[in-house]
């Protein structure tokens, strides 16, 4: 949805190319970070989840080593290290810097990780959430594992399990609201979450003691944004009119914790409404690809296939293969 008007900071310019409001898929304008696509195109970002859902099918499950292979031999060899470079017109600083780790340097993966602040890891973790959302452990271990490949941040780290966690419970048929910080709060003391500090007072029995959780994370705050975001939505004495402008209260850069306040609020105030939230989401500006992408993805895990308009199935090129393949993922039966 983000491949035309993609990276539009100055909302008067995008207005000009692309009307005052957009609703479907464009083609990007000459000059533009992903010229060359047509509408209906997928983007990196596209490129690489469907690669992953590739590999969960092919192994049954998420299989690290195959991933990798599949990036080294599907993806990397596209790439040269530039921006401008590679499917979907336009590569992340992330993957540049995983690329000229592996390919230039020669590292072994594990050792591919860099310092970026952006949502790369989760746009393509998008699917093992999917996957593992009856099975929270395992989702948190996969998607940790995986985001660690390109990403070494904590915080992003933390960020990145959180809205994966968020994710998955929305698969799993809980709905978005406030009540989801409980939710997540008992996921740290039942051992899940790897969260360290106390989320609730603690009020032990007499005579017993209770410690927190040792958790690999040294702040839970990562946990308590999407219940704010849930909270705010359904708050009667906040307005934010249109929608679409939650994105000039949090800023529209390409930074996760710009983009994650911006997804959830939308996807909390449209839970059952695939079509203004995408839209809200896309006509923000700035990096609207990403928060589409993001806020699509909790949005589509409440309404299902069949709440997502059809001219928007209609519109994706390659839509049969890329709707089998999100058909054939959530039947899946993992382990």
């Amino acid at each position: 949805m983000g491949v035309g008007p993609h990276w539009y900071y100055d909302l008067d310019e995008q207005h000009r190319d692309y009307g005052t409001w957009i609703t479907g898929y464009t083609t990007p304008k000459a000059g533009r970070y992903h010229e060359g696509l047509q509408a209906g195109d997928l983007s990196q970002s596209g490129f690489i989840l469907k690669l992953t859902v590739e590999s969960l099918l092919s192994r049954g499950g998420y299989d690290e080593s195959d991933f990798c292979n599949r990036l080294d031999k599907d993806l990397f060899p596209r790439l040269d290290g530039t921006p401008s470079n590679g499917p979907g017109g336009y590569t992340s600083y992330s993957m540049r810097n995983a690329w000229r780790k592996r390919v230039v340097e020669k590292r072994p993966w594990g050792q591919c990780a860099g310092n970026a602040d952006t949502t790369e890891a989760i746009e393509r973790a998008l699917a093992i959430a999917i996957l593992y959302a009856n099975k929270p452990a395992e989702l948190v271990e996969f998607v940790e594992s995986n985001a660690a490949l390109t990403e070494y941040d904590e915080t992003v780290l933390a960020l990145t399990i959180a809205f994966c966690s968020v994710l998955g419970l929305l698969v799993a048929g809980q709905r978005f609201d406030a009540k989801i910080g409980d939710t997540l709060v008992q996921m740290v003391d039942d051992g899940i979450l790897p969260f360290h500090a106390s989320l609730r007072p603690q009020t032990p029995a007499s005579g017993q003691t209770r410690q927190p959780l040792a958790g690999q994370f040294s702040s839970p705050d990562a946990l308590f944004l999407p219940r704010w975001a849930a909270a705010t939505a359904a708050d009667p004495a906040i307005k934010i009119e249109p929608a679409w402008k939650i994105t000039t209260v949090y800023g529209m850069p390409c930074a996760i914790y710009n983009l994650l306040p911006t997804a959830y609020y939308l996807a909390a105030r449209f839970r059952d409404d695939f079509e203004n939230a995408i839209l809200h989401a896309v006509n923000g500006g700035g990096h609207n690809q990403a928060r589409t992408m993001l806020t699509g993805s909790l949005v589509g895990a409440q309404v299902g296939l069949s709440g997502i308009p059809t001219r928007f199935l209609e519109g994706l090129n390659d839509r049969e293969d890329l709707i089998s393949l999100t058909v054939r993922l959530v039947q899946i039966e993992v382990d």
